[in-house]
């Protein structure tokens, strides 16, 4: 047929790869299991994308139904794909015009500058609060809002998913090459694009509260083994619901920040009163995070299909351990000192949006969920994470470990929908914490206390070794989706341990 045009696709109703057809703007799915039917976008808003050396697929949901739902014709779907930026994006860069990550900046003035929204773009940040004065968000959900002159993103976080996906496409648009709006006016550019390396980068969010899951099974069975042998090393309730722990909101700071190495009691030795001192296992944790939009109301938990429209994105997160201190405090009520003295966040929060056309498929989950546990689309995201260590007194840094995102058994929304089963609300800008993310080889494992086995062995770090982290030693965790052609990632997330106060 004239006109026609095909690719292939994932159909969330056939479950597999499919040719889909595109006909006069409508797609259809032509598996011959099942009758041809209608696909249309995701719960996330997706359209086709490119993977894989340039083949096209999309996570696009399927439905039984004679209804037409007008769609955008492939050709314009597949110029998405097509995006460049006028801004001169490196080809290693985190920052495409496909990411376009939301953070809070400062800008020249020291003290007296004025934190403000804006997003990464190459080796820049784009000033949204320049782009809004200058009448450039001219959308209906954002023309008015004054979430762009705000010294955090909560507000913005709160109007929700259409207003992030007008914001999204108002940026694309003007960063894009053929659009002159911003490209062609030079006194714009000056205000509102600034070098990256002349912002200082600060907490994106106010975070009101702040959750820690335990959500990677490798990791979950590895800290068992050390602790309570193979005879049973994941708890029975570990595969029915995310465990997690209430943290400290007020102790979660930006990357770059120095982290002083946490006092407190250790496990006394024989018959001795317990240590009393600085860390002496002190660790990282390899973690993501999610952010927070719009809340729910005390007693109205979110369900899980509609989890997704609560999250706005998501950051690179270590949440620092002193594992002996934690060892010695943690029954019966668990984790306190060891945890709330320091974590650290990256500056730049990637939205859901962004990090779609990385979305796999979520481990199966043994025993089945329970029925608000349980997904009609269960999904990770293809994230590369890796942290490297620069020893003390080193200029070069070490890779100790890489993982993926996509090792984690509880989803994100699952981890949100648990969180407010009991009716709990959560508000903009909360924190929800993924736990340590382990993958099952020994290499991909998310922390010291899993790559030393609890210091019964030594870590290489170039040319000394490690255990637990010594005093100036830096830790630097990144992450990144490598997609046809660009990249959407998140940075760095660094911190350096400095002595314990006197």
């Amino acid at each position: 047929m004239k006109n026609q045009v095909q690719f292939s696709s994932f159909c969330l109703i056939c479950k597999k790869k499919v040719q889909v057809t595109e006909l006069g703007g409508f797609f259809l799915c032509t598996s011959k299991n099942v009758r041809s039917h209608q696909v249309k976008e995701s719960v996330l808003g997706g359209a086709p994308f490119a993977i894989n050396n340039n083949a096209y697929s999309a996570l696009i949901s399927c439905l039984y139904s004679s209804e037409l739902v007008s769609l955008p014709k492939a050709s314009a779907l597949r110029s998405t794909m097509a995006l460049k930026s006028f801004v001169e994006v490196k080809p290693d860069s985190h920052f495409s015009i496909h990411n376009l990550p939301y953070g809070i900046f400062k800008h020249g003035g020291g003290d007296t500058a004025t934190p403000r929204p804006g997003v990464a773009i190459g080796d820049y940040v784009l000033d949204l609060s320049a782009i809004h004065s200058a009448g450039l968000f001219d959308g209906p959900l954002l023309c008015s809002s004054d979430c762009f002159h705000q010294s955090n993103l909560n507000k913005f976080l709160e109007l929700g998913r259409p207003a992030w996906k007008e914001a999204r496409a108002t940026l694309q648009k003007l960063l894009s090459v053929d659009e002159p709006a911003l490209q062609n006016n030079a006194s714009l550019r000056q205000k509102a694009l600034l070098p990256m390396d002349e912002v200082e980068m600060l907490l994106p969010i106010a975070i009101g509260d702040y959750t820690d899951f335990f959500s990677s099974m490798h990791h979950a069975k590895n800290c068992g083994l050390i602790f309570r042998g193979p005879e049973n090393p994941v708890n029975p309730n570990w595969f029915h619901l995310p465990i997690a722990y209430h943290g400290r909101a007020s102790s979660i700071v930006i990357s770059g920040t120095d982290i002083i190495r946490p006092r407190g009691q250790g496990h006394p030795s024989g018959n001795s009163p317990p240590y009393f001192g600085p860390s002496r296992k002190l660790d990282f944790e390899l973690e993501m995070a999610a952010v927070v939009g719009p809340g729910n109301e005390l007693g109205k938990p979110i369900d899980v299909n509609e989890a997704a429209d609560h999250i706005f994105g998501v950051v690179l997160m270590n949440d620092w351990s002193a594992r002996d201190i934690q060892a010695w405090e943690y029954v019966p009520l668990g984790p306190f000192l060891g945890k709330s003295f320091g974590t650290t966040i990256s500056p730049w929060i990637v939205t859901l949006d962004a990090l779609q056309p990385f979305a796999c498929d979520a481990p199966n989950q043994i025993p089945q969920p329970l029925p608000y546990l349980a997904e009609k689309i269960s999904k990770n995201y293809d994230i590369s994470l890796e942290v490297q260590i620069k020893p003390a007194g080193e200029e070069k840094s070490f890779t100790v470990t890489r993982s993926n995102f996509n090792h984690l058994y509880w989803t994100l929304t699952q981890q949100l929908a648990h969180h407010t089963i009991n009716g709990c609300n959560l508000r903009p800008g909360d924190l929800l914490g993924t736990g340590t993310i382990s993958g099952p080889e020994s290499e991909s494992y998310g922390c010291l206390l899993e790559l030393t086995w609890n210091g019964t062995k030594e870590l290489p770090v170039g040319k000394t070794s490690r255990k637990f982290l010594e005093d100036g030693d830096e830790v630097i965790i990144s992450g990144i989706c490598k997609g046809n052609g660009y990249n959407v990632g998140f940075g760095t997330c660094s911190g350096k341990i400095v002595p314990s106060l006197p």
